[in-house]
């Protein structure tokens, strides 16, 4: 059983990794571009009884987002964001972190009323 997990976990890494939002590092005059993405991926199994012909069983997935990629040249390395991933990310925490301001405050307030 683990080496049937551990293979599972190998093809589905094989296939929803970087290579799947962006491929293979390329070279360009000098220059090489190494692609960057997160991925994630998830997978279920499934039960019953070995003499019953009814069970049950659920499936998986993944995702990966292209986050943007390193450049190697004459000058060194350096990192570029996808502009697009930046967004996703940064207005969700944008949210959340002033929405928990917010809340502090509007504590805070309420508590200096009582006195």
């Amino acid at each position: 059983m683990a080496d049937f997990v551990l293979k599972l976990a190998e093809n589905v890494k094989a296939t929803a990794g970087v290579h799947t939002a962006y491929g293979d590092p390329i070279t360009i005059d000098d220059v090489t571009v190494i692609p960057v993405a997160l991925a994630w991926f998830g997978f279920g199994g499934g039960e019953g009884d070995q003499g019953s012909i009814e069970g049950s069983g659920g499936g998986g997935g993944g995702a990966s987002v292209p986050i943007g990629a390193y450049y190697k040249d004459k000058t060194g390395v350096r990192f570029d964001p996808n502009p697009i991933a930046l967004l996703a990310v940064a207005i969700p925490f944008v949210w959340a972190v002033t929405a928990g301001v917010a809340l502090v405050f509007r504590s805070l307030r309420g508590r200096r009323r009582r006195r």
